[in-house]
């Protein structure tokens, strides 16, 4: 019987095997291979997870982007890239799974809409049910994407990114930290120990610094403007600080050396990469003047990384403010298509037996999960 196994598509399993191959997957070569019976060997890598069908109402004229997500759902569908099965909505992030990262007092008092004024001005969104069903469903998605890439190497939640959440407080348009509550439900539940997290939002990430202060299984990096909110900053173990204006090739500088530094100290069995868009010239929010070719060199740069550690990778969007919201959209969508072009599809190796379920294993393992 033919040996099976599952590899990046660049390699090959020890002792041979015939390689089912491919050029570049897209949704046309899935409905080709299906037709003459070759779907099982091409497992898709990023699968997506949405949260926009759960809208947060907003009053009119208020500068938070909203309707960039289902801007971002409806390009990266129309590019091709991805079909309907690999988008998905998530489970919302139950109490208990919040409660990783926030005071149970504080989920309560959102949960019930029991936040003071002061509270949900820091937030910066009026409480509504909907706010908090969507809270919950963003979490919920970073929590399924950290699961999927650890099932395939990588995995995108459409929305997420909200490092602003402190433990028992929301600021900056975040209410509850998804990063933090993915990384630790993950670890509860036994599926890794250390986790880093790339924070390249223009903002430092400073609710995941400080729920994370005394964790040492996750390694917070951020990279940020110095003249950015917040005004007071918390402490990530690893931060820049970048001037106004700062631009690509010095960002891209920096960064390449920061990473180096990243998986060398943090040995992470999982990346979460918040991929921000605010750090684009023209930005209502950003500084860092980072074009869109510079900002898809950096998608690039950290996703090589993961990829070449064999280190799998979460990304959520961030924030994203440009004065023109196809700005913003445009390099939310060219960050997924980065990620799916570095991440394309496994490759599996032909046998006349069932198709195999990749399902607990790592890329290139065989035998039992370990």
């Amino acid at each position: 019987m033919t040996r099976r196994a599952l590899c990046w598509p660049t390699e090959r399993p020890e002792g041979g095997g015939e390689v089912l191959g491919y050029t570049r997957y897209t949704c046309s070569h899935q409905r080709r291979s299906a037709r003459i019976g070759l779907l099982h060997s091409l497992v898709v890598l990023v699968k997506l997870f949405y949260t926009d069908v759960f809208v947060l109402p907003l009053p009119a004229g208020h500068r938070f982007p909203m309707e960039k997500y289902a801007r971002l759902r409806a390009r990266l569908y129309a590019s091709g890239a991805f079909c309907d099965g690999d988008f998905e909505t998530p489970a919302a992030a139950t109490s208990e799974q919040l409660c990783r990262a926030h005071d149970a007092a504080y989920v309560a008092r959102v949960s019930a809409g029991e936040l003071s004024a002061a509270e949900i001005r820091r937030i910066g969104f009026p409480w509504s049910p909907e706010m908090v069903e969507r809270s919950r469903r963003s979490a919920g998605a970073t929590i399924a994407a950290c699961r999927e890439a650890l099932r395939t190497g990588c995995s995108v939640n459409l929305a997420g990114g909200t490092h602003h959440a402190h433990a028992a407080h929301g600021e900056g348009f975040c209410v509850f930290n998804d990063t933090v509550v993915a990384a630790r439900v993950l670890r509860a539940e036994g599926l890794l120990q250390r986790t880093a997290v790339i924070d390249l939002d223009v903002h430092q990430g400073n609710g995941t610094a400080s729920i994370c202060a005394d964790d040492e299984a996750i390694f917070t990096f951020s990279m940020h403007g110095a003249r950015n909110f917040p005004v007071r900053k918390a402490r990530s173990d690893f931060d820049i600080e970048l001037p106004d204006a700062t631009g690509d090739a010095p960002y891209l500088q920096q960064l390449a050396v920061a990473l180096e530094r990243v998986f060398t100290l943090a040995r992470p069995e999982l990346v979460i990469y918040l991929a921000g868009a605010d750090p684009y010239h023209d930005d209502r929010l950003g500084r860092l003047a980072l074009s869109f070719d510079g900002l898809a060199a950096r998608d690039e740069m950290v996703l090589a990384a993961c990829r070449q550690r064999t280190v799998p990778v979460a990304i959520s969007m961030a924030g994203g403010y440009a004065r023109d919201i196809d700005d913003t959209v445009s390099i939310h969508c060219r960050t997924v298509l980065t990620a799916r072009q570095i991440f394309p599809v496994k490759v599996a190796y032909a046998t006349h037996e069932a198709p195999f379920s990749p399902r607990g294993r790592r890329v290139g393992e065989e035998g039992q999960r370990s």
